[in-house]
């Protein structure tokens, strides 16, 4: 009985990623979280799914509660700057062994890893 495969991805929290499939194709937005075991990301300000809540000890004010839902993960893509789009990512290694993430199309260097 072994535990769940996790997903393996290049995108960490933070992350400027474009939704590609779906109700929300074409726009952008800041990774909030990642979850790898279900590949699972949810995107801030997109997705926006309407809560009815009652009062409770945690949330003190009821009623409807807007709050962005997870995507997944294959319906996002890195949004590169420089190229303006959504692209896959690579990882080089540097002359000096460090490791940077950058983008297939423009070769542009985008953080380190």
């Amino acid at each position: 009985m072994g535990g769940q495969a996790v997903s393996k991805t290049k995108l960490k929290k933070g992350d400027t990623v474009m939704v590609i499939t779906g109700r929300e194709r074409g726009k952008t937005g800041k990774i909030l979280s990642l979850n790898l075991v279900d590949s699972r990301v949810v995107v801030e300000k997109l997705n926006i799914i309407k809560r009815h809540t009652k009062p409770s000890q945690k949330v003190r004010q009821g009623g409807i509660l807007e709050r962005e839902a997870p995507l997944d993960l294959s319906n996002v893509m890195l949004f590169c700057g420089n190229c303006q789009k959504a692209v896959r990512l690579g990882i080089k290694v540097l002359a000096d062994g460090q490791r940077v993430r950058t983008c297939k199309q423009c070769k542009e260097v985008i953080e380190k890893a």
